[in-house]
């Protein structure tokens, strides 16, 4: 029999086990934030890739809704495990100018397919955004204008392409393979080319009525007072055509997308096996909802966006860093690619000090460099530790850019120096205040701040080096949040 190891030895094991971790998590984001890739293999597996049957990795991290159909699901693993890579693809309407990060989950869940060396399709439905799908939702959307949707196509093209791009360069290595490219198409491109007609005798009768209209996202609407248009009732034939689409034209047998949407991927899937086509799976994963149950990815009302210009670096990294324990395993599963073992040790690691906030810190880290790469990490680290942590060596190594993206929206002055000016005159100057008077109280009361300190001499004279950083720039703070930058000639 192995003899047991004491308690405290193995305390002491587990306690150095921690100890490593944490060195090797803080080697690799300081390698990260200085530029360089040399320590990425330290937090990637030598095999090539990972495990090929995708459906298997998605239940591991509690990512897997369902598949459909179910009693052929044996089938999809042995698609997914053969040597040949087969084809993915999930679709976005662009009803807005950026993904969010409710929509994240579905890129994760797609690269996890790219990484098991499958092929991703992602469609924008330039098309379908026209019409409107009416999963999930109580009422019609509004039409949306032709310019809108080619500027939200734009904009969504960008946020994948960008975090496809950090994906490959901040999360894979070389020595694990090639990784497939992801096509981005847009539906608009097929639908130009055909009129009503067409599609109603091809697709229409490969869909029964009966089917359609049990459907949960349909009988909601029937049942509503704002009921359902005739144009919304036919958005799941176009979604269902769009599968036989991009299965006859790239290979596409499986279909991804959230829960909400298995009513469109059963049509897709009902129109194919009509059409006498292969076999063909629907895999969906959750959808995300906070403690309260609402939808996930959104912070005082708004939605998180995923484009810096709507939803800074910063203010994605602490969206992440605010979320509560409760939440943060699960988060990790998803938008992480941490193993699932290296997860298991992050939370035994952070629920030692849940204070230090160390699992969330992880989180907030890997989303911020997968959505917005290394410099928007820098970025949202530098404000971090600026606005938080009062780092005074930080924000004097600022560039003008950089300052203006730290305090977003900020007011900019240039402001030419003579010899003598005083905190007074600074702050009347730049117009900090409505009156000398008031200037003089909020000052002297400690509501006034020069670079992140505090200043309450109101005939202070401004020096270089204290006042005037080496950056040639002035940061002022009325209270807590009204910040003016102040660059000086």
């Amino acid at each position: 029999p192995v003899m047991a190891v004491e308690q405290p030895v193995k305390l002491q094991l587990y306690a150095n086990l921690i100890l490593l971790d944490s060195l090797l998590q803080e080697m690799f984001w300081k390698a990260v934030v200085q530029g360089t890739s040399r320590l990425r293999v330290l937090f990637t597996t030598t095999r090539s890739f990972s495990s090929r049957n995708v459906v298997k990795t998605l239940s591991s991290r509690n990512m897997l809704e369902d598949v459909f159909p179910r009693e052929s699901g044996h089938a999809l693993a042995s698609l997914l495990e053969s040597p040949q890579p087969t084809t993915v693809y999930a679709g976005f309407d662009p009803t807005a100018p950026s993904l969010h990060v409710g929509n994240l989950l579905v890129l994760t869940s797609l690269l996890h397919f790219q990484r098991a060396g499958h092929r991703v399709v992602v469609l924008l439905g330039g098309a379908t955004a026209r019409i409107g799908d009416p999963s999930g939702k109580n009422s019609e959307r509004n039409e949306l204008g032709q310019k809108v949707i080619d500027e939200n196509i734009q904009g969504i093209r960008g946020d994948i392409e960008r975090i496809v791009t950090n994906h490959q360069q901040h999360f894979w290595t070389k020595e694990r393979g090639e990784l497939a490219m992801v096509e981005v198409v847009d539906n608009e491109t097929w639908y130009r080319e055909m009129n009503i007609i067409d599609f109603l005798s091809s697709v229409g009768r490969n869909l029964r009525v009966g089917k359609m209209l049990n459907r949960s996202s349909v009988k909601g609407r029937l049942e509503s007072e704002a009921g359902l248009s005739l144009t919304e009732f036919s958005y799941q034939a176009f979604q269902g055509f769009d599968w036989l689409h991009l299965l006859r034209t790239r290979g596409c047998r499986i279909q991804l997308g959230g829960k909400d949407q298995l009513g469109n991927i059963m049509a897709g899937q009902e129109i194919i096996s009509r059409e006498g086509e292969v076999e063909v799976w629907g895999v969906t994963i959750p959808l995300i909802v906070n403690e309260e149950g609402s939808k996930f990815g959104k912070s005082a009302g708004a939605p998180v966006w995923l484009s810096s210009d709507f939803t800074s670096p910063f203010s994605l990294y602490q969206f992440f860093m605010r979320l509560p324990d409760s939440q943060v395993t699960p988060m990790l599963q998803y938008f992480t690619f941490l193993p699932v073992g290296e997860v298991e040790m992050m939370m035994e690691k952070h629920n030692l000090s849940p204070e230090k906030r160390v699992a969330q810190t992880c989180l907030a880290r890997n989303v911020t460099l997968l959505v917005h790469g290394q410099a928007g990490l820098e970025e949202a680290q530098a404000t971090t530790d600026i606005l938080y942590n009062q780092d005074s060596k930080v924000l004097s190594s600022l560039s003008l850019d950089q300052a203006r993206a730290v305090f977003t929206g900020a007011p900019f002055l240039q402001r030419l120096f003579s010899p003598g000016l005083t905190v007074l005159d600074l702050a009347v100057k730049v117009g900090c205040f409505r009156t000398e008077k008031d200037a003089m109280r909020i000052i002297r009361a400690g509501g006034f701040s020069i670079n992140m300190v505090r200043v309450s001499n109101t005939e202070e004279v401004l020096t270089h080096g204290k006042h005037i950083m080496e950056n040639g720039l002035t940061v002022l703070r009325v209270g807590k949040k009204n910040h003016y930058i102040v660059e000086w000639s």
